[in-house]
């Protein structure tokens, strides 16, 4: 019985509506039916698949509701969670829009997997990676990205090279 894909991911939000606008207005996720749980919040999806559930930190009951967080986990950090990471396509349209909104972004490029990514934060923190498959070279408009070859090694001292 293997795990075939993720389902989704639950957001605590410090501030539902902002957290509801950056994930459909930046990220391009709409709004998709959600049942009528005993709290608010938001389903998200992108073509007909839900993918993303949020609801608001700082409700009554929470622990009831919300499994895997703390009561501080919403303003402490991200939780235990380092980054999710999406598919996705137009990397330069992504980045055009990061740029015109003001969010700061890391850029990286992988050749040996002909992989480039995007990384930005959501209002809560979480790292969004969004990975664009398939890029033959690194885009002339990508110029300032991290180069996983230049980066050290796990137990290499910062500068130092396998050789």
């Amino acid at each position: 019985m293997p795990v075939t894909e993720l389902n989704h991911y639950f957001v605590r939000a410090n501030d539902l509506e902002q957290s509801r606008r950056f994930y459909c207005d930046v990220l391009g996720f709409t709004e998709m039916p959600r049942p009528d749980f005993p709290f608010p919040g938001y389903w998200l999806g992108v073509n007909g698949k839900i993918q993303v559930h949020m609801g608001p930190h700082g409700i009554p009951n929470a622990e009831l509701y919300y499994l895997g967080t703390t009561p501080r986990s919403a303003t402490d950090n991200a939780g235990v969670v380092d980054h999710i990471a999406f598919l996705a396509t137009d990397p330069e349209g992504f980045a055009r829009r990061f740029v015109a909104l003001g969010l700061p972004m890391r850029k990286r490029y992988l050749a040996q997997a002909r992989l480039f990514q995007l990384f930005v934060q959501d209002p809560d923190g979480l790292w969004v990676e969004l990975n664009f498959e398939g890029i033959a070279s690194e885009p002339a408009w990508g110029g300032d990205s991290e180069n996983y070859a230049d980066m050290p090694r796990a137990g290499q001292a910062a500068g130092e090279r396998n050789g």
